[in-house]
């Protein structure tokens, strides 16, 4: 049985469920109203079994590249000039 997060349309509330029905929507908690739908939730998994992944680990930026001059990679510039 999976659980759903639902909104409700009359007072916007937002609220998980454990439902038998996939189709099933149930009225809201807060304020009883029948007239609730499904969100899109979150989705997080795990890499290799270690932390889950987020979007700020995988937009983190990339390592400095070693100073020396645009034609080489840091090395002897002798080459560069």
């Amino acid at each position: 049985m999976p659980i759903f997060e639902y909104s409700c349309e009359d007072c916007g509330g937002e609220f998980e469920e454990l439902v038998f029905d996939r189709d099933e929507c149930p009225p809201c908690p807060k304020c009883g109203s029948g007239k609730t739908g499904k969100l899109m939730s979150a989705v997080r998994s795990r890499v290799g079994g270690g932390a889950p992944e987020t979007a700020a680990s995988e937009a983190a930026p990339a390592p400095a590249a070693p100073s020396g001059c645009a034609g080489c990679s840091g090395g002897n510039c002798s080459s560069c000039h």
